[in-house]
C-alpha cells in the first residue's frame, strides 16, 4: 500500500523507552541533549514578533526564488562575514532540509548516489531516501584533530556520484572543512553541497579553515544555511541556497531550482518580508548562544582533569562537544546507565555514526546549571565504575 521509501524500524529504542519511563514517573531529568534554542533559557526581543506585523504580508507575490528584499538581506548577511554574493544567486526555501531535497532533485536521478561525511548529523539517510537516492559515507578521522579521509572518499566516487556533501562545521564533530581538503574536492569535478548552519560560531580563528563556499567560483557548489542557526529561530522557517561556481553551470543551477521552487512556494510572506529584521535582531541571540557554547565548552575542559579516564575530542565550533568514555562497556550502556542512575540524559555516538566506541555527544546549548551538574554526575559515575 505504502511506498517502499519508508523502511525504517519505528520502533523507540531503549533509551527512548526508558526517558520515557522516567518522565512519566516524575524524574527531574538534566537533559544534555537540547537542540532547540528557543528551549535552552535565551532571551528573545519582542521585536521578533513585531516583526512579523509587516503589511506587505497581506499581499501575496509568489516569486520562486523568493523575494528580492529577503534576498538582499541575505546577500548583507555574507556581506557582513566578507564573503560578497549577488541576489541572483541566492534561492530561499523553508528550511535547510527543504534546500536539500531541492538539491537532491536538482542534481540527482534515482538509485543516483551522494557523499556524506561519517560521523554526522543522522538525517542524510531519510532526505536522500526520500529523494530515491543512496547515500554513500565517507570518514572523517581523528588524529588529535578531525580531517576528511581523502583517499577513501576518492574510492567511494563512483560513475553515479552525484553529490559530495559538507557540514561545515559538522554536527556534532565541530570540525570545519579546510582549504587543502576543498583543493582536493573541487578537483573531483563533482557537485558540492556545504550545509553551512553553523558557520558562525566558531570557538577559535585558523586561517587554514573554510567558512563558507558561497562566492566560490571554482566548482559548481550550493552553500546552505538559514535562521534556525544563524538567528536562532528555528520557527521561523526560513532557509536559503546560495549558488556558486562557473557562471554558466551556476546560471543553469538557478534556472532549474527555481522551476522546483516554483512547484513548491513553500516559503511564507511574513517570514520575506521580516527576513533583513529578524538577521538583525538574531545578531543578539547568536552571541547569547556562542558565549553559552564557549562557556560550556571550557567547564567540561576544566572538569575533565589530567588524570580523568574521559577526554574531550578536539572542537572547532557548533553546539556539540563529543566525550570519549573508557571502553570497558558500550557507549549505549553508558548512556542508558547514566539516565538510569543519575537521570541524566545523552546521546551515544552511535546516533551518529562514530565508527568506534565509546563516545557520547553533549549539546553545548544546555542551561549552565543543568550542563555543570549534568557533567559532574556523568564524570562521576565513569569514576565510580
Amino acid at each position: 500500500m505504502f511506498s517502499a521509501r519508508f523502511h525504517w524500524d519505528q520502533s523507540p529504542n531503549r533509551l527512548t523507552r526508558l526517558l520515557a519511563d522516567k518522565r512519566r514517573a516524575g524524574a527531574g531529568i538534566l537533559d544534555l541533549t537540547e537542540s532547540n534554542p528557543t528551549r535552552a533559557g535565551f532571551s528573545y526581543p519582542v521585536e521578533i514578533a513585531k516583526a512579523l506585523a509587516d503589511p506587505r504580508a497581506l499581499r501575496y507575490d509568489p516569486q520562486p526564488a523568493g523575494l528580492l528584499t529577503a534576498r538582499e538581506a541575505v546577500c548583507r548577511y555574507y556581506a557582513e562575514a566578507g564573503y560578497p554574493v549577488a541576489p541572483d544567486q541566492v534561492l530561499l526555501t523553508a528550511s535547510t532540509s527543504e534546500a536539500y531535497a531541492y538539491l537532491f532533485k536538482l542534481l540527482a536521478d534515482p538509485g543516483d548516489e551522494v557523499l556524506v561525511p561519517r560521523p554526522s548529523y543522522p538525517l542524510f539517510e531519510f532526505l536522500a531516501t526520500m529523494e530515491s537516492l543512496r547515500v554513500v559515507s565517507y570518514p572523517l578521522v581523528y588524529h588529535g584533530a578531525w580531517s576528511i579521509d581523502c583517499d577513501t572518499l576518492a574510492t567511494a566516487i563512483t560513475p553515479r556520484t552525484r553529490a559530495i556533501v559538507l557540514v561545515n562545521p559538522n554536527n556534532p564533530t565541530g570540525s570545519f572543512l579546510k582549504r587543502d581538503e576543498l583543493r582536493f574536492l573541487q578537483a573531483r569535478g563533482i557537485a558540492l553541497i556545504s550545509d553551512e548552519v553553523f558557520a558562525d560560531y566558531a570557538f577559535t580563528d585558523d586561517d587554514a579553515r573554510v567558512r563558507t563556499l558561497a562566492g566560490s567560483s571554482e566548482t559548481l557548489s550550493f552553500s546552505m544555511s538559514g535562521l534556525s542557526k544563524v538567528a536562532g529561530l528555528p520557527q521561523m522557517k526560513l532557509g536559503w541556497i546560495v549558488i556558486s561556481g562557473p557562471a554558466a553551470a551556476r546560471a543553469a543551477a538557478r534556472d532549474k531550482l527555481e522551476w522546483i521552487a516554483d512547484t513548491y512556494l513553500s516559503v511564507s510572506t511574513p517570514v520575506q518580508h521580516a527576513a533583513s529584521r529578524l538577521l538583525e535582531l538574531g545578531k543578539d541571540i547568536q552571541q547569547q548562544i556562542a558565549a553559552r557554547g564557549r562557556a560550556n565548552l571550557e567547564f567540561l575542559a576544566s572538569a575533565i582533569g589530567a588524570e580523568s579516564p574521559c577526554r574531550t575530542l578536539a572542537v572547532e565550533g557548533g553546539w556539540y562537544a563529543t566525550v570519549q568514555l573508557p571502553r570497558i562497556r558500550r557507549e549505549e550502556e553508558w548512556a542508558l546507565d547514566l539516565l538510569q542512575q543519575d537521570n541524566v540524559l545523552v546521546q551515544p555516538g552511535f546516533f551518529y555514526d562514530f565508527e568506534s566506541e565509546a563516545y557520547l555527544v553533549l549539546s553545548l546549548l544546555t542551561e549552565p546549571g543543568t550542563f555543570q551538574e549534568g557533567c559532574r554526575r556523568l564524570l562521576g559515575r565513569v569514576a565510580g565504575v
